[in-house]
């Protein structure tokens, strides 16, 4: 700490913060990840899973066409829509794979075990995307401690189920 307090490395801290906030709004999306795919569960037992799915869905593009047109929000960058890659536009397709599967999943495992279950496969499958550098991502090698880190995530899983 004293070598803030010199002043000679102000950058150091300067980074941690910024890592501290992002961090904290990693920490906000996982819990509202929670929190929706409960919601989402309770709406598909009432209205049923793929119509459940649609309404999430609907819904979202209502919301985020208001805070596009309506507050003007955006970039207005829909001209260059061609310039992405192709697979990028499958981030839709993903989506509505994951609202069905949380929607099918949390009723059956309770929201702690599908919650679990859900960031088990989401870190395992980002370690995997950064080590081989997938879909334009900066390439940053696995090594023993992000292996031991999935394996003790795994167990702390295991854990958790049972």
């Amino acid at each position: 700490m004293m070598w803030v307090l010199r002043g000679r490395n102000l950058k150091g801290l300067e980074d941690m913060s910024a890592n501290l906030i992002f961090l904290l709004v990693a920490a906000l999306a996982g819990m509202t990840m929670a929190i929706q795919g409960t919601f989402n569960s309770s709406l598909g037992k009432v209205i049923g899973l793929w119509e459940a799915t649609f309404v999430v869905h609907l819904m979202g593009t209502v919301i985020v066409a208001l805070l596009l047109w309506g507050l003007r929000l955006g970039q207005g960058n829909f001209g260059v829509y061609a310039e992405a890659p192709w697979y990028t536009y499958l981030g839709g397709v993903l989506s509505v794979v994951i609202i069905y599967t949380v929607v099918v999943s949390i009723p059956k495992l309770g929201v702690c075990n599908a919650t679990t279950a859900i960031i088990v496969g989401q870190v395992l499958t980002a370690c995997i995307i950064d080590h081989l550098g997938l879909f334009g991502a900066k390439k940053l090698a696995m090594g023993w401690s992000q292996l031991a880190g999935l394996g003790l995530l795994a167990a702390g899983a295991k854990l958790l189920l049972k």
